[in-house]
């Protein structure tokens, strides 16, 4: 099972001395990948509730800055050599899908290949529609931005004629060095999983436990029987946050946090599910205690898996 980590990227510790610091140090350490989430604004007033917390509430203000993340993937590209390059999660509705393309291809194109796109179409209602998106039609945009996406890496000349998206002969270069990037949709909702079997290469599923991850891929097997494709070649990651205790947890703690026989347990029970990458995210203190918890889990469990 591949490991990755989340960059630095919210708040005091979001620096670009700090970025390069933390991107070449998890890189020394062996680790597979380092990866960027994506917000642009962070409404005063929001009435969308945050999907990952059983209050509703999104942990950051609006005053905290928040890096953008290919802008932030590329710094980290001219700086490292063999990690990939990961976004968890790209919000479609956020960017005109030919200008993504681009911006991607271009990303790829100087990190040698390296780029994995996680995509999704977006929770925040207030973000999406600032941007000049409709926030309840995001899901059927996205899916006909894929196509323009893919479209864009694939063809010597592009065109597109959709519902949201219409151009005739157009060149989009360079191209990615592999031909394609690996997509990677998120999401848990049955439309999320049908994008998942149509556009993706993979899954990329979030904050999940490994008993209701067992429970979704049961719905992502049936989903790829109805559409015709074989499960096997979709790529299942799993996103979690990660807290390395001295003690155990009681039953209630969420997966990776807890003592070290407890996260080892639940990264056993991904891998039997057939994960193949697990995005650890751990605080954003500052970068010392960031690089500390990686240090660790380098150094005591990821021999022992």
């Amino acid at each position: 099972m591949k490991i990755g980590c989340h960059l630095p990227m919210y708040g005091p510790v979001g620096t670009r001395d700090n970025v390069i610091a933390f991107a070449r140090r998890i890189e020394a350490l062996g680790y597979d990948s380092l990866w960027a989430s994506d917000h642009v604004v962070i409404p005063h007033r929001m009435t969308t509730p945050y999907p990952y917390s059983p209050t509703g509430q999104f942990p950051l203000a609006p005053d905290v800055p928040f890096l953008e993340p290919l802008t932030t993937l590329a710094l980290v590209a001219g700086v490292t050599e063999r990690v990939l390059l990961g976004t968890s999660i790209l919000v479609l509705p956020h960017r005109n899908p030919v200008l993504a393309a681009k911006m991607c291809a271009t990303l790829d194109h100087l990190a040698g290949g390296r780029l994995v796109l996680g995509v999704g179409v977006g929770w925040m209602r207030e973000e999406i529609e600032l941007l000049g998106g409709s926030y309840d039609e995001r899901g059927a945009w996205s899916d006909e931005a894929l196509a323009v996406m893919r479209a864009c890496w694939r063809s010597a000349r592009t065109a597109h004629h959709g519902r949201f998206f219409s151009f005739d002969d157009v060149g989009a270069f360079p191209k990615p060095p592999r031909g394609d990037v690996p997509i990677l949709v998120g999401g848990h909702t049955p439309r999320a999983l049908r994008r998942v079997v149509q556009h993706g290469d993979g899954w990329h599923a979030a904050f999940i436990t490994p008993a209701a991850l067992q429970a979704d891929l049961a719905r992502l097997k049936a989903e790829c029987a109805r559409q015709g494709r074989p499960y096997q070649q979709l790529t299942i990651s799993v996103r979690a946050g990660l807290s390395i205790r001295s003690n155990p947890l009681g039953p209630d703690r969420k997966p990776l946090q807890g003592s070290p026989d407890q996260i080892l347990a639940d990264l056993a029970g991904f891998r039997d599910l057939g994960v193949e990458t697990i995005l650890l995210e751990t605080r954003y203190r500052d970068l010392p205690d960031m690089l500390g918890t990686y240090e660790t889990f380098a150094r005591e469990l990821r021999p022992r898996l």
